[in-house]
């Protein structure tokens, strides 16, 4: 069976979850000025832009010539924004408490934490761009094998590993592949249905490539995005990184992307079963 290759990487903050962790708040918060001094509206904008691009790419795969406009009416509907918006707000107010929103939306609204909302927020509008995103994937892989900018790599090789973001992002992308199976399954497009231990050998098989992908990936866009702050401030984004705030911050953001992006790999599956029934995947 082919990679489908689902894998949508996520950043921090303001671009993703960065820990697997559950986390449940007694209190619910409100979280709609964490959100707003974080982008996430924009952010989710950007991504359902990524989703159309993904979706021409499925098509152009699985069933070329064939979706057409049907294709992008259904896809339209799945990575329909206000409903996107209306899925991560649910999740995410309920993985953070009042006081934890308090503190960290006054982080996001300082002069320097609106300034690494808007960078992250730029660099990844900028990665819709195909030829943009090789660009910097060059310019980081040069800076790396050049041992001059060793140093200079650290800090962001530091804010990676405190928020586990190589990790999370192939856990995330397992997971979506994983719903994207199901999907295609339950829309019987394959030859026989596949048993669940079938699926998981398919998706687990792809971990390595996956896990390249998002290495590369992760580390190319901080490096655009980050490469433009001050002294010092990515050491402070570490650190908050790693307080208690910004944990449960992770993993609230973590939930609200997974769970929207599981939904997404699904009914991206069952769509596309419709298209690809009879052919041999």
């Amino acid at each position: 069976m082919k990679n489908f290759a689902l894998s949508t990487v996520l950043t921090p903050f303001a671009v993703t979850a960065a820990a697997y962790v559950a986390f449940a708040g007694p209190v619910v918060a409100d979280t709609d000025a964490l959100m707003d001094a974080m982008q996430i509206p924009t952010l989710l904008e950007i991504m359902a832009e990524e989703g159309v691009v993904h979706s021409a790419d499925l098509e152009e795969e699985l069933f070329p010539n064939r979706g057409g406009a049907g294709w992008r009416l259904v896809t339209g509907n799945i990575y329909n924004i206000d409903r996107m918006q209306d899925e991560f707000a649910t999740r995410f107010d309920a993985g953070l408490t009042d006081a934890q929103a308090e503190v960290l939306t006054e982080f996001f609204a300082s002069p320097r934490g609106a300034r690494i909302v808007q960078l992250e927020i730029d660099a990844r509008r900028a990665f819709l761009d195909e030829t943009l995103e090789e660009a910097a994937i060059d310019a980081y892989n040069a800076a790396r094998q050049e041992d001059a900018d060793a140093d200079a790599l650290a800090p962001l090789e530091r804010f990676v590993e405190a928020n586990d973001l190589v990790e999370s992002n192939v856990m995330g992308a397992l997971n979506s592949n994983y719903a994207f199976y199901q999907g295609l399954n339950d829309g019987g497009a394959f030859p026989r249905r596949m048993s669940e231990g079938e699926i998981l050998a398919d998706v687990w098989s792809q971990e390595d490539e996956i896990r390249a992908d998002s290495t590369e990936w992760v580390y190319s866009y901080l490096s655009l995005a980050y490469g433009p702050l001050e002294e010092g401030d990515l050491d402070v984004y570490t650190a908050l990184s790693e307080s208690a705030e910004g944990r449960a911050l992770n993993s609230a953001l973590f939930g609200a992307f997974d769970d929207l992006f599981t939904r997404i790999s699904r009914e991206l599956g069952e769509a596309a079963a419709g298209f690809v029934v009879g052919q041999d995947l």
